[in-house]
């Protein structure tokens, strides 16, 4: 790792730290903690709200709920010990992981993706499509914000195990 990448790492790891201790006590997302999820967990969802499982300590996750709230969106949080049990109930294969998983009218949303996409998902109610994913966590995208976005793909999972690019974005920005 050369020197700008390392500074470049580290603005955005205290840049984030900041926004978790300047969240304000007026966040409108409903915050639970547990220590497992366990099926009867996933079976309260409530319809058009996205339910974000996340680990406690997470700020990236945090800016991502903010984004979605910011773009409408009703969110409940679920602060859990490790986020592995989510992803298996899921389905998400290892391939697509991120740092956080949501669950929003029976599709999973992995990562940071944009909030018009899953927007776009729910809408579409796309019969093949199990959940996307912006896997790894991808500078720029919401929740990641920083210097220098990169480009990368929201990936599509399928009901037979196939995967798909669903869009592309630079940062916050579709690209064609």
């Amino acid at each position: 790792m050369n020197i700008k990448t390392f500074l470049t790492v580290g603005v955005v790891v205290v840049i984030g730290g900041l926004l978790v201790f300047a969240r304000t006590s007026n966040d409108v997302s409903e915050t639970t903690t547990i220590d497992a999820p366990d099926k009867a967990t996933y079976d309260q969802a409530k319809p058009d709200v996205m339910t974000v499982y996340k680990t406690e300590a997470c700020g990236c996750c945090l800016n991502w709920v903010d984004h979605l709230e910011t773009n409408g969106m009703d969110v409940e949080v679920v602060n859990v010990a490790s986020t592995a049990p989510t992803r298996e109930h899921f389905g998400v294969p290892p391939q697509l992981l991120s740092c956080h998983t949501g669950s929003i009218n029976g599709y999973w949303v992995e990562g940071h993706v944009p909030a018009d996409l899953v927007q776009k998902l729910i809408a579409e109610k796309p019969t093949d499509i199990r959940g996307i994913s912006a896997p790894g966590m991808p500078m720029g995208s919401p929740g990641m914000e920083g210097p220098n976005p990169v480009r990368y793909d929201i990936v599509a999972f399928h009901d037979d195990g196939s995967t798909s690019v669903y869009a592309t974005r630079q940062g916050k920005e579709a690209v064609e």
